[in-house]
């Protein structure tokens, strides 16, 4: 049987304020909100068109959790959100108020920009050569 990684785990201070973010200002598509209790709740999400991957937003849970919110990969880019049309997604970000780290580069695997959620999470924002 072929594997495929099917989802991660972004860890935030609220479910809310990141759906506010993601499908609200990002335009990600809400897939999974499910209650499951003890105001724990399933929710994924999924970038604009994805066909692959999800997000699985996971509310902090105690002192060690949000501690990890916005530096799960100390402090490295940690996802990396792909595109077809990179002008495009840079300039709805911007009217989006998203904040780059630094103005599009070209590579040699394409055009890359860093920025971070509100969260403080790293991300690039690529379109591939």
């Amino acid at each position: 049987m072929p594997q495929q990684l099917f989802a991660i785990a972004l860890v935030v201070p609220d479910y809310d304020a990141a759906l506010a973010f993601y499908v609200d200002r990002l335009g990600f598509t809400l897939d999974q909100d499910e209650d499951l209790g003890g105001s724990k709740r399933w929710v994924r999400i999924t970038p604009p068109g994805g066909v692959a991957g999800s997000i699985i937003l996971a509310k902090a849970d105690g002192q060690q959790q949000a501690a990890a919110i916005g530096n799960q990969t100390g402090g490295r880019v940690g996802f990396f959100l792909t595109t077809d049309d990179f002008a495009r997604d840079y300039a709805m970000m911007l009217a989006q108020g998203v904040e780059f780290e630094e103005k599009p580069r070209h590579e040699p695997y394409g055009t890359v920009a860093v920025w971070r959620d509100p969260f403080g999470n790293r991300w690039d924002l690529l379109e591939f050569s």
